[in-house]
This record gives C-alpha cells, sequence and structure tokens, in this order.
C-alpha cells in the first residue's frame, strides 16, 4: 500500500520536476518535455525497484490520464481561426494529411512481417502522431491496445527521426525547397505575429499561479464529467470497441465545449492536458523492459522513416504542381510531423514569424483530428491490407 502511494506520487509530481527543468535549461527545453518524461521513466522502470503488485496501478493511471488530458488541451480551440486558415494553407494541410496517410499505407505493406498480426496498430500511432502529436498517439495506444514496448519503440524511433527531420528544415530545407516551390508572401501584421510567437513562448510556466487556480479545476471537473459521459457510453457498445467510443466521444465533446466562451477562455487547459500526457508517458515508460524493447526488429526503424521523409518528400512534389509556398509547405510539415510546439522554432529558422499563426493553427487542427483519423486508417490497414 505505502508503495502504490509512493508510485503515484512520482508519477503525479515528477512532471513538475521535468518543466522545472524546461524553465531554467534552454537545452533541456530544446530536448523536449516528452523526450525527458521518458526517459525518467524507462530508467526508473530498469533500476528493478518497482514491484510487479504495482502493475495495476500504473494500468489504472495509463488508463484515466489520456481521457482526461484530451478534453482539457481541445478547450482552448478556436475553430473560428480554423475556418480563417482557407487557401494555400488548408489546401497545405491537407497535401500533408493525404501524403502522410498514403506513406502509412505503403510502409504497412512494405514492412509487415508475416506473422505480425498486429502490424496495423502501428499504422494506427503514425498517423495519431503525425496528422496531431503526442496525445493523439497516448489516446491511439489505448485504443488499439498496443503493446508498451511497441508503443513506446515507435516512439523513441519517432524522436531520432524527427530530430533529423527537425535539422533538415531549419537548415537547408528552405534553400532545397526553393528550386522548385514559389517564395512566400506576406499578410498579416506585426503585432498578429508577436502575440502568437509570446503565446508559445514557455506556456506550461504558470500552470500553478493562484490565478489559474480556480478556472482550471473548473476545467478538469468538465473534463472529468465528459470523461464520465464517455464511460457511459462505452456500456452501451461491444468490448471490442468500448475504448474507442471513450476516446472518439470525449474529443467530440470536447470540440463542442470549445465553442462555450466560459469555457473556451479558461486559461492553461491546453498546458494542463499536457501535465497528464506527462504523467501518462512517465507511466507507460516505467512499464518497459529495456533489454526486450531494443531485441525488436528494425522494421519499425524503417516504417517510422518512411512515413517522415516518404511523406514530406510527397507533399512537396504535389505543392508544386498547386504552386504552394516553400513556408508555407515547412511549417505545414512540420505542424503535421512535429507537433506546434515546434512551429515558432522553424518559423524563427526561416525568418518569417508570420507563418506562427498559421501553423499553429494546422497544428491544432491536427490534434482535434488525428484520432477520429487514426482509428479509421488502422482498420483500415486490419481490414483490407
Amino acid at each position: 500500500m505505502i508503495i502504490n502511494t509512493l508510485l503515484i506520487l512520482f508519477y503525479l509530481f515528477t512532471p513538475l520536476f521535468i518543466l522545472h527543468l524546461c524553465h531554467r535549461f534552454p537545452w533541456v527545453n530544446k530536448l523536449g518535455a516528452i523526450m525527458v518524461a521518458y526517459g525518467i521513466g524507462l530508467l526508473v522502470g530498469n533500476m528493478n525497484i518497482i514491484p510487479e503488485s504495482a502493475k495495476g496501478v500504473q494500468d489504472i493511471i495509463a488508463t484515466i490520464t489520456v481521457p482526461l488530458a484530451i478534453p482539457l488541451m481541445l478547450f482552448s480551440s478556436d475553430i473560428k481561426s480554423w475556418l480563417r486558415v482557407a487557401g494555400k494553407t488548408m489546401l497545405s494541410m491537407f497535401i500533408a494529411i493525404v501524403s502522410v496517410v498514403l506513406m502509412v499505407i505503403l510502409g504497412y505493406i512494405l514492412f509487415r512481417q508475416g506473422n505480425d498480426e498486429n502490424f496495423w496498430k502501428v499504422g494506427g500511432l503514425l498517423i495519431g502522431v503525425y496528422t496531431g502529436g503526442t496525445p493523439n498517439i497516448a489516446a491511439l495506444k489505448l485504443m488499439l491496445n498496443v503493446d508498451n514496448n511497441v508503443f513506446l519503440l515507435v516512439n523513441t524511433y519517432d524522436m531520432v527521426i524527427s530530430a533529423v527531420y527537425f535539422f533538415f528544415l531549419i537548415t537547408v530545407a528552405q534553400k532545397v525547397f526553393g528550386l522548385v516551390l514559389p517564395r512566400f508572401k506576406t499578410k498579416l501584421t506585426e503585432q498578429e505575429l508577436l502575440e502568437f510567437k509570446e503565446a508559445a513562448k514557455d506556456p506550461y510556466w504558470g500552470i500553478l499561479q493562484k490565478k489559474n487556480a480556480i478556472p482550471l479545476l473548473k476545467g478538469l471537473g468538465l473534463s472529468v464529467l465528459i470523461f464520465a459521459i464517455g464511460g457511459g457510453l462505452m456500456m452501451l457498445v461491444p468490448e471490442k470497441v468500448q475504448m474507442i467510443v471513450v476516446i472518439l466521444s470525449i474529443t467530440t465533446m470536447g470540440i463542442l465545449a470549445s465553442l462555450i466562451p466560459g469555457v473556451n477562455r479558461i486559461p492553461k487547459t491546453f498546458e494542463a492536458g499536457m501535465y497528464l500526457i506527462l504523467i501518462f508517458s512517465i507511466d507507460v515508460a516505467s512499464m518497459v523492459n529495456v533489454s526486450e524493447m531494443f531485441g525488436s526488429s528494425p522494421h519499425l526503424f524503417y516504417y517510422v522513416a518512411l512515413v517522415i521523409f516518404g511523406s514530406l518528400f510527397l507533399q512537396v512534389v504535389v505543392s508544386a504542381f498547386f504552386k504552394i509556398d516553400t513556408d508555407t509547405t515547412i511549417v505545414t510539415s512540420t505542424a503535421m510531423i512535429c507537433s506546434p510546439p515546434f512551429v515558432p522554432a522553424v518559423a524563427g529558422a526561416l525568418k518569417n514569424k508570420e507563418i506562427v499563426i498559421s501553423g499553429l493553427t494546422v497544428g491544432i487542427i491536427g490534434y482535434a483530428i488525428g484520432n477520429y483519423l487514426g482509428v479509421v486508417i488502422a482498420e483500415l490497414l486490419k481490414g483490407y491490407f
């Protein structure tokens, strides 16, 4: 009992330590809170200090954190801004999503092992993370019942390959793609750009400020209510699709709740949701056996690499046909592959702050649709390929 209590406290409060490190040390912040969380979880989980009896607690934490996080992260969505992202940006987002889907299907056909009946689940994970982000891959892990070792291995490969991809984008991508894509034309005011840049800077610092405490508790209460409704709906469907119904229903309710002004204006709900994702990340990583994980086949590595770089290549080719400019193409791909927090960094490297607003908006749309698209493509791979 004492060990389980200590373990719960470890999971709940370690993200505070991680966020402090990100705030205090720029190099840790560049590394990313999620990556640090996985590292700490792996370290603790492989020190043989967590007893087998704690698995029940770990499973409960993994099951409740993601469904609570999803509505919180969607409450601050501005659907009106989604509608304003029109023309070339919306077309670029559509091309990026289709490129990811096609590469996931191609990779599934190329790299599926003959005796691996669950490889379709990996395709679903990749759709989630490369149209949305970490919250989506976490949700799809639960929806598709993905093995912990496979889940963390996909995440590890994603981080390694995405780092190479990101380095390419912030160094030579603009010049390389500029050979076939037109140049960017400015549209927004400097004030709009400064507001989005400031909002994206160190966003988690302030979650525990007193002025945000009561509103965030209300947001958390609403998230719990949405989770409870989703749980009730779960009881109405067959067991094999229960988790799918829960996640998709709370995603839908989270989007609908964002239309309520009082909910939409609650400060730091997105960051609070990400805090729960950090708890999930530490928890899942602590359940993984490293020796078993890295004994896996390298086909997963090739699959992840194909989806990341293959989708980028396909997006550039199609964008050239539709005359979508270089910077829009790059920032859209960044929002899909790396998620919104990386958008300001890419915008700075491209010396084009104007693309921040469209990049962040595309990324948030990705968060909203990633769960739906991930489960649809996973079922498609399972049933037809």
